[in-house]
């Protein structure tokens, strides 16, 4: 007996420590942020003027805005949450070869953005980045577009304003039943302090959604983004659905490109 407790006191505090660790370096599981330089040099194709806006506690964000002579639009993007503009920068160049402006940021921490991280901020910051859009296109050519984690800056941005559409890439309902999966034996609830929460934001939301999903993604499962779906109003949201696609390589399926030029030309 007096070994069970002695094996029952061990694991319990293995649980304990464990869960101590997910909390505190939850910000690092999350976020896989790389950054760069001040001074850094962005080489693209397309052409770009560097972004810098200052939040009211202080902090620097950094972005790039790719040009065009003649848009159809512009693209607002939030990227996923590996990497800086280096990688995501390489990204919407195919979504700027549909011949849409593209406004793509770095999260704080990300790149050149610099600042204190957390949800607030990151909510907040979007609505900056969004309003720094509206200074060049009005809402009626502007299309939001979130990719994985940047799904919900972007659904937060969507339900507080009124863009011409929002297109959701591989989204989560939200981060906590998606972490959850992950870690089934910790309450996230009560644990998780970037709570974005998709289904919610999205009440708001009065323009069409369109979310794409590739059925074998196995970092955000396709019933993430179903749930997704059938959480939006009846009528306002398309699933468009890529058999075999996976998380990063949407793209490379000839029904995403074919189903992203339809969802921008309409």
């Amino acid at each position: 007996m007096k070994r069970v407790n002695i094996i029952l006191l061990v694991l319990l505090g293995v649980y304990l420590l464990s869960g101590a660790a997910l909390y505190f370096l939850q910000e690092r599981l999350i976020f896989l942020d790389e950054s760069l330089d001040r001074h850094y040099k962005f080489e693209f194709e397309a052409p770009f003027e560097e972004i810098w806006l200052t939040t009211k506690d202080g902090a620097e964000l950094h972005g790039l805005h790719f040009k065009q002579k003649n848009p159809k639009g512009l693209i607002i993007y939030f990227h996923g949450n590996s990497q800086s503009l280096v990688r995501w920068g390489r990204v919407v160049q195919y979504h700027h070869s549909l011949g849409y402006e593209v406004l793509i940021m770095d999260y704080r921490g990300y790149g050149k953005s610099r600042g204190k991280r957390s949800l607030k901020t990151l909510l907040s910051d979007a609505l900056l980045w969004y309003e720094q859009a509206t200074q060049s296109f009005p809402e009626n050519q502007i299309t939001v577009y979130g990719r994985s984690l940047g799904t919900g800056p972007a659904s937060y941005v969507a339900g507080r304003n009124k863009p011409l559409r929002l297109i959701l890439e591989t989204p989560y309902y939200d981060i906590q039943s998606l972490v959850q999966r992950y870690y089934p034996i910790f309450p996230m609830g009560l644990a998780l302090r970037f709570k974005f929460k998709n289904h919610e934001y999205l009440k708001g939301a009065d323009c069409p959604v369109y979310i794409f999903h590739g059925t074998e993604d196995r970092m955000v499962p396709y019933a993430q983004g179903y749930r997704l779906y059938r959480s939006i109003e009846l009528g306002k949201a398309n699933m468009i659905t890529i058999p075999g696609g996976e998380h990063k390589n949407l793209v490379d399926f000839e029904r995403f490109r074919e189903e992203l030029e339809r969802v921008l030309a309409e």
